[in-house]
């Protein structure tokens, strides 16, 4: 995977058009996830040398580690009685520096909220009214 993550300021336009295509479906889903890489990039790819006394050897590197933010959409594809459309799953990703952090998180923060912005709250209330009076209802017409 090494060489597939984009730069960061074109993860955050993948990342915008990504929050706009959800809203113009007027469904679908955007999974972000972030994690610190465990092996330096510069590397090969082998395992850095463990300490046999410490189990928790990788969680205290020598010099500070990337971390990796990934992005992407659920891929959807049409069911039967569904009137979704088959969509391509669309997975971005980027490495963002420890120095880098702060003015990243920064960024991200903004363009989350402006994607999220528009975004209708779930009444649970009024469902769980609803799944009350079916569940009564059912049991008044059998008596």
């Amino acid at each position: 995977m090494p060489g597939e993550h984009m730069s960061n300021d074109e993860f955050f336009a993948k990342l915008t058009n990504l929050f706009e295509l959800n809203r113009k479906k007027g469904h679908g889903s955007v999974y972000l996830t972030q994690k610190r890489m465990t092996i330096p990039p510069d590397t090969d790819g082998s395992s850095p040398a463990k300490v046999l006394d410490d189990p928790l050897w990788d969680t205290h590197p020598e010099n500070p580690l990337p971390i990796i933010v990934r992005a992407n959409n659920n891929k959807s594809s049409k069911q039967p009685g569904t009137d979704r459309e088959d969509v391509n799953k669309i997975k971005i990703s980027t490495l963002v520096q420890p120095d880098q952090l702060d003015a990243f998180y920064v960024r991200y923060a903004e363009v989350c909220k402006a994607g999220m912005s528009g975004l209708k709250k779930r009444d649970k209330k009024k469902k769980k009214k609803e799944k009350k009076k079916k569940k009564g209802g059912e049991g008044e017409a059998k008596g």
